[in-house]
Parts: structure tokens; sequence; C-alpha cells
């Protein structure tokens, strides 16, 4: 975990493909504690610390999180997002190149529990929910290619579900049709950019996380944007 951007409010931080943003049934220690064990530390706080989760990515993916430290922030945020008032920005290190440049897709989305898997469909079907994103192709190599990808929805492994649908797996992604895996575990999605209005400041916010160093394709990639 490294802190991207602190004040009163709020909290951005980057998290890595091993992280989880919320406990889950595995018993690893979330980010959120994670997080909260530091401000204790970081102010000497002695009673409980309050942080409210806003969002989250799934624990493959890495990437900038964001996370409120008062009521306040996190009834104007849970707002704001609910909104599409913050802007996230993703990068996706995908193995084919896309038909199109640049591209809107639109599926509907219908969600496995069991599999905790997501089917895309052209049309509707029962169960389903409508999910879309656009996306553009910024980089290449000979093997791989870079799409950033703006969310218009925020459905379960929207982007991961949407972009195998294309012909375009995601680097690493077994569960979508990638051949193999990366050797960190995690798959070549990264929550670049979050973009939005301080909800208690009104500031302009503009938070970037940095690509991951333990990937040698990420820095290839980073390296040509």
């Amino acid at each position: 975990m490294t802190v991207l951007y602190e004040d009163n409010h709020l909290i951005a931080v980057s998290k890595t493909c091993s992280e989880i943003v919320q406990g889950d049934k595995t018993g690893d220690e979330p980010l959120s504690e994670t997080i909260k064990k530091y401000l204790k530390e970081k102010y000497n706080k002695l009673g409980e610390v309050f942080l409210g989760v806003t969002h989250r990515l799934d624990r493959p993916v890495s990437g900038v999180v964001l996370f409120a430290k008062t009521t306040k922030a996190l009834i104007r945020l849970n707002e704001m997002f609910k909104n599409q008032e913050i802007k996230k920005t993703y990068w996706a290190i995908v193995k084919n190149k896309p038909e199109e440049i640049e591209g809107r897709l639109e599926h509907f989305l219908l969600r496995n529990e069991k599999q905790n898997k997501s089917t895309a469909h052209t049309k509707m079907v029962s169960g389903a929910k409508k999910a879309a994103l656009t996306y553009k192709l910024i980089a290449g190599s000979d093997s791989y290619f870079l799409l950033e990808v703006h969310l218009e929805t925020g459905r379960h492994h929207q982007i991961r579900c949407q972009l195998a649908k294309m012909g375009c797996p995601i680097k690493g992604d077994l569960k979508y049709g990638f051949p193999r895996s990366n050797p960190n575990g995690g798959i070549s999605l990264h929550a670049r950019n979050v973009a939005f209005i301080h909800p208690v400041s009104k500031e302009k916010m503009d938070i970037t996380a940095p690509v991951p160093d333990d990937d040698a394709m990420w820095k290839v990639f980073s390296n040509l944007v």
C-alpha cells in the first residue's frame, strides 16, 4: 500500500494486485484495516478509527482506491459515485489489437455467483444488467496492446468481461480467456486515475496511481504513453 493523497476527509492509496479492499472469506487482512492501523499510528488515536469504503477493485486489479476519513465525506462521495460525478480511468494490457482503435461497448452482463464470473450478452437476458464502457488504444508492442478504459456503469468484472467479449482478454486473466497467469498472480488491469471535485473543499482533484513496478510490460507501456 502506498498513500497517494491524504487530507482531513480523504485518503487515496495505490493498491497492489495481492490486496483486497474489504474483508472476504479468505480471512486476509483487507486494505481498509491496513489503512486504519496506519491512521491510528500516524495520529496516535486512542479510540476506533473511522474509515469509509467508497468503491472497490477486484483483488487481482491494481491501482488507486479512494476512502473517506469522515462520515460527511463518505455520504457525499457515495452520492458522487452514484451520480457518476467521479471519473475513473483504467489501463488494460490486452492480448489482441481491437478492430477499432477506439469505441464504445454495450452488453448485458449476467453474473454467476457460484463461479464468481459474469458473461456478456448482446441482447437482454433474464437477470442481466446493462453495461457500457468506452475504450481507446493508446500504445502497442509486437504482442500486447494498452487500452485506456472509461466506465459508464459499474458492473461485476465489467472491464474484464466486456474486453474479453470483444476478443481482447486482459493479460493474466485466466477467468476470462487469457491462456496463462501473470507471475505476480494479478491481471494487467490498473485503476490509473480518479478525477472529481472534493466533497468538502470543492477543489478539483486528480489522483494518479503509478503502474505496478513488478511487471516489465507495464514499464514498457508507461514509457510509450
